[in-house]
């Protein structure tokens, strides 16, 4: 008797920042569920350790050296997507960048970095993937546009004033693309997690905002990169007609 087909069997999915965190352990999930995966970070080492763990074990992996900061280097990484693994049909749009600095400490690298990263970036990779992702939609499968925001987009943090407002873009982005793309059945959603163990929180030197973390770190138990893996991959298999638009993750004890 055959196996019943993994739930995401045939699909290509692209993660952007999947050299760590939640985009290494999605990668893992969806090539664990039949998806070829696309691995995309600055660091080729680490993707192509990721890529030898899920070829491994059966997957399909395709690990390219990306900047998503160059439009050059997303563009020839699709190209080599297209070439490789074909049509792309899910977007993990993954890679960002915190740091938490009062305005008042004139923390310029930072903010424009966080710009750049989490607002310009997103929106390259976004134009960069629309065309394929349209292309699956219309040939009558699943097609998915995930945009990792966070919950700093819906709540005020002292010190965290860029990184919020460049999460709140994020988000907003995405209803908007929701609004254009659903239509044609490219499912658009904002995922906004709380408190992940990532390396996100490494070179945070604000006291403040390490204080407030060590705290929670003590007296919360926090998602782990797995566990929001497990519900992208969830939501990736859902029939092509339903699409959580907006889904904030939060440990049960973050307020």
């Amino acid at each position: 008797m055959a196996s019943p087909p993994l739930p995401l069997s045939g699909r290509v999915a692209v993660i952007t920042g999947a050299s760590s965190g939640i985009g290494a352990a999605t990668a893992l999930r969806l090539a664990r569920d039949g998806a070829s995966v696309a691995l995309l970070a600055r660091s080729k080492e680490r993707l192509d350790a990721l890529a030898s763990t899920i070829t491994q074990g059966g997957g399909r992996a395709l690990a390219l050296g990306t900047d998503v900061l160059d439009a050059k280097s997303v563009k020839e990484a699709a190209k080599a997507i297209a070439g490789e693994l074909g049509v792309a049909d899910l977007v993990l749009n993954n890679a960002g960048f915190m740091r938490p600095t009062p305005m008042e400490a004139h923390p310029t690298e930072d903010w424009e970095r966080m710009i750049d990263l989490n607002v310009k970036a997103t929106v390259r990779v976004v134009e960069t993937f629309v065309d394929p992702l349209l292309a699956a939609a219309k040939a009558g499968g699943r097609s998915d546009l995930i945009n990792v925001s966070s919950a700093a987009a819906q709540a005020v943090y002292a010190n965290f004033n860029v990184y919020g407002a460049t999460k709140a873009a994020v988000t907003h982005l995405s209803r908007h693309l929701r609004a254009e793309l659903g239509p044609r059945f490219v499912r658009v959603m904002a995922l906004e997690p709380g408190l992940v163990d990532t390396a996100l929180h490494d070179g945070n030197t604000d006291p403040g905002a390490r204080a407030w973390l060590d705290s929670a770190r003590k007296s919360l138990t926090w998602m782990s990169p797995e566990e929001v893996a497990g519900i992208i991959a969830f939501a990736t298999a859902l029939p092509r007609h339903i699409n959580f638009q907006q889904l904030t993750l939060m440990p049960t004890q973050q307020a």
